[in-house]
């Protein structure tokens, strides 16, 4: 067994993650880690055993986790069922606020925080933080700044190369943030971190479930979040990363 541990952990670190990953048990879709047990200060998870990753593979995680999206959702913002509140994203507070227009919600709830949090760290200056504000500012006034509106799709919402484990069996997700919102977000995080046979994945999942027109325009807005994130935690070329990004939709 692999034990997941924090001391310190606040109230329900380790609860909503096990949420997350029964409410991403999807019939047909990727397969995720069973919580073993859930403690206040840690999570209890079978071990597994990677492999090298394979194309066929690929084309398998594409597939299915076009079926884990179309589970849905009831609103953007939803967390995982079982839970009430917020959840986290690493040691962040994730706000799962409900939300209707994409856009504006994504400005308010998934950039904002980041950006103030990555602001007051240093990892942002002010005038990386201005660049970044201005792709704030056009996803609040245009609604339609995100693309057509999509059924809410049901996210891993943490779905960097680190969280997709190769197995014998194919892949098994991890360490999720899940909630609901627009399934373009986790398709630019897979791609934040170049996740190995990237370009297999997105055609096997847009073969099984075709992706908006302009999908590979928005690549980059879907993965400031990420960026403020690690900017947030990490500093060091994040902060000039997401207004390098931002500058190309601003």
């Amino acid at each position: 067994m692999l034990v997941k541990r924090r001391v310190d952990a606040p109230p329900g670190y380790f609860a909503v993650e096990a949420a997350g990953l029964r409410w991403l048990q999807v019939p047909g879709g990727v397969p995720v880690v069973r919580p073993v047990a859930v403690h206040d200060d840690a999570l209890v998870l079978p071990r597994l055993t990677e492999v090298a990753p394979t194309a066929g593979a690929a084309e398998e995680l594409g597939r299915r986790l076009a079926v884990t999206h179309a589970a849905g959702a009831p609103h953007l913002g939803s967390p995982p069922a079982g839970w009430e509140g917020d959840g986290y994203i690493g040691p962040l507070v994730l706000p799962l606020r409900a939300g209707t227009d994409w856009a504006p919600w994504y400005a308010e709830h998934r950039l904002l925080p980041y950006l103030r949090l990555a602001h007051d760290t240093g990892a942002v200056t002010a005038e990386q933080s201005a660049v970044v504000g201005r792709v704030l500012d056009r996803l609040v006034a245009d609604p339609g700044a995100g693309g057509a509106a999509e059924p809410v799709a049901r996210l891993h919402g943490d779905l960097w190369n680190g969280n997709v484990l190769w197995t014998a069996e194919g892949v098994v997700l991890v360490d999720p943030a899940a909630h609901g919102g627009h399934r373009e977000t986790d398709l630019a995080m897979l791609a934040l971190f170049d996740l190995p046979h990237l370009t297999r994945v997105l055609a096997a999942y847009d073969e099984a479930a075709p992706l908006a027109e302009g999908w590979q325009e928005r690549v980059g807005l879907h993965q400031l979040h990420p960026l403020l994130v690690h900017a947030a935690l990490f500093g060091g070329g994040y902060g000039s990363q997401a207004a390098e990004v931002a500058a190309r939709y601003a």
